[in-house]
């Protein structure tokens, strides 16, 4: 089913076309996905948080489709997927199920499952429920917590402010005011490393093709999301072959919480040398190889 065509600004050019594209729908909420191959493993990766859209993955299809089948998809909010209004619309349990329902429009009895920050807390959550749809697991700078904490940025996410510097500009207000203002901090923040001007201009440009008040919606503290205690009984409940992989100049989600998940499941843990929290775009070819041999380990039976 061809129903959606390959998104792509004026004059663009993807390495890749998709073999197939439409919309799984989820009380009322569409969501766009895309799939690419036909190779005897399936790897599906997860959007993280609407603040950008699959083109996020776009250094991984082309080589991973050579020889397997790959399918990516807009997490609801940005990209071609549906803007539902309101806090609840983005609790993890929904986006949880927007997983299950996207796998099970691409026709996916299985996969080898890639979890992008925000996006690995839905999977670990996922394959602890659902251990039948995940065969393995990688988890990249993930934003899972296991132990309680505050978290003072979050706090005051909704207090207005005179000026907004550094991490104040996470602000409702501020992010009304001036949401390409806040992506380009943000997105600075996600590509500390040297000669990032290119994809930090591109995915403020996946930030604007939301709005402000969709962006408030999926970060405001009145969402249900994943506590602390759940997801140290998720990782308790995982059986499948994991890898944790996380950057040591990540600024958005600490190295330490990386390190902990791959001590709480049993599992190897990748630290990037210099790595932000945008490894797989900054350092593509050496994360598509070792993907690539995660897929190897997981297809022969061995544990990573």
């Amino acid at each position: 089913m061809r129903s959606a065509g390959a998104r792509g600004t004026v004059g663009s050019v993807r390495a890749r076309e998709p073999d197939r594209c439409g919309y799984a729908v989820r009380s009322g909420v569409r969501l766009y996905y895309e799939s690419y191959g036909d190779g005897p493993q399936t790897v599906v990766f997860l959007p993280p948080w609407s603040i950008v859209h699959s083109r996020i993955w776009k250094l991984q299809v082309p080589f991973l489709a050579r020889e397997n089948r790959v399918v990516v998809y807009d997490g609801r909010g940005n990209g071609r997927s549906d803007r539902p209004p309101g806090p609840s619309a983005y609790d993890d349990a929904e986006l949880i199920a927007d997983a299950l329902a996207v796998l099970d429009a691409a026709g996916v009895e299985d996969a080898v499952v890639v979890g992008y920050s925000l996006g690995g807390r839905v999977l670990l959550a996922l394959a602890a429920a659902h251990p039948d749809r995940v065969s393995g697991a990688v988890f990249l700078a993930p934003s899972v917590v296991l132990d309680e904490r505050p978290d003072p940025v979050m706090a005051r996410f909704e207090d207005e402010r005179e000026s907004y510097h550094g991490w104040q500009r996470w602000n409702a207000h501020h992010w009304m005011q001036d949401q390409a203002g806040f992506a380009d901090f943000f997105f600075g923040e996600v590509f500390p490393e040297p000669h990032s001007t290119r994809q930090i201009e591109e995915a403020v440009g996946f930030a604007l093709e939301t709005d402000a008040e969709t962006l408030i919606a999926t970060q405001s503290p009145k969402r249900r999301l994943l506590s602390a205690a759940e997801a140290r009984a998720a990782v308790a409940r995982l059986r499948c072959p994991a890898l944790v992989v996380h950057g040591d100049e990540d600024r958005i989600v600490p190295l330490s919480d990386g390190v902990a998940l791959a001590r709480g499941i049993g599992c190897p843990i990748e630290v990037v040398t210099g790595g932000g929290h945008g490894v797989q775009a900054r350092h593509p070819v050496w994360f598509n190889n070792r993907l690539r041999r995660f897929l190897e380990e997981v297809g022969s039976g061995a544990r990573p």
